[in-house]
């Protein structure tokens, strides 16, 4: 199991740098790959999508809203997020719009699953090309990979030696606060190494300086580990173990990508404003 472990984060990892080297469509194909993936995970742990059933309305909405979000953002360059934005408008009201014309074949708790399901994977996923597709993405995206990986790994590292009191005894009894205090100092640690090596290729107007990269990796851990928290509770709440089995020994997309989801959007926006870009 722990070769398996191994071998598949190798080629994930693999996968992710060539990715985030090469941008563009390329870029946008594979997470739009991934988005499905992760959506379709989403909506057969929330009962959306019921094995050995036909295809509900609602994902179907969700599959094909999906594609057209992605297609949109690699199309789409001149007021991107506010298209992006119309195309969330539409699916939303696709989605109240299958739930009252065919009422009462979806309850309004399962609509409001289905769009949630919508938001949480692909529209926040989606960040990571959005980042990337922002001057000097090519460097600032991997930000979002060590505020939620590298802060997970840190974080395991330092609750395994020094965790005494538990952060969510219930929800996750093996993560401790002190492993959630090592996450965010390793990760703020790493950015700070990342901007001090790639500090040259920044074209900063007011000049370089570290801190906007330690906040960065600061704030994006701590949102890194609601990510990863908020997975586990959908799991607890639907009582499964692993989102999947797409990536073997890891489970699924969603068990990978549980805090990348979450810290993408907030390294994209801070870069935004702390940055300039």
């Amino acid at each position: 199991m722990f070769k398996t472990r191994v071998i598949s984060a190798a080629v994930l990892v693999i996968l992710i740098a060539l990715m985030n080297y090469t941008g563009g469509t390329f870029m946008g194909l594979i997470l739009l790959l991934i988005s499905e993936q992760g959506l379709f995970e989403f909506y057969r742990t929330t009962g959306i999508y019921r094995e050995g059933s036909d295809r509900s309305i609602l994902e179907k909405i969700g599959y094909c809203g999906t594609a057209v979000y992605y297609l949109a953002a690699m199309v789409v360059k001149d007021n991107g997020l506010l298209k992006l934005f119309l195309i969330l408008s539409i699916v939303f009201i696709a989605m109240l719009a299958a739930y009252v014309l065919t009422f009462p074949s979806y309850d309004s708790e399962l609509t409001v699953k289905a769009f949630f399901g919508f938001m949480y994977v692909p529209v926040m996923l989606c960040f990571i090309y959005l980042t990337r597709s922002m001057r000097f993405g090519i460097y600032t995206v991997w930000l979002i990979y060590i505020s939620s990986w590298i802060c997970d790994t840190c974080a395991y590292l330092v609750g395994v030696k020094f965790g005494k009191h538990r952060l969510a005894p219930i929800l996750s009894p093996k993560k401790s606060i002190e492993g959630s205090i090592g996450g965010i100092v390793g990760s703020t640690l790493f950015a700070a190494i990342f901007a001090y090596i790639f500090k040259g290729a920044y074209e900063i107007p007011k000049g370089f300086s570290v801190i906007p990269f330690i906040a960065l990796g600061a704030v994006g851990a701590v949102v890194s580990q609601v990510g990863d928290l908020a997975a586990s509770a959908f799991k607890r709440n639907y009582d499964v173990k692993d989102y999947g089995t797409v990536i073997p020994g890891h489970g699924g997309v969603l068990d990978r990508f549980d805090s990348v989801i979450f810290t993408a959007p907030m390294i994209y926006f801070l870069s935004a404003i702390f940055l300039g870009l």
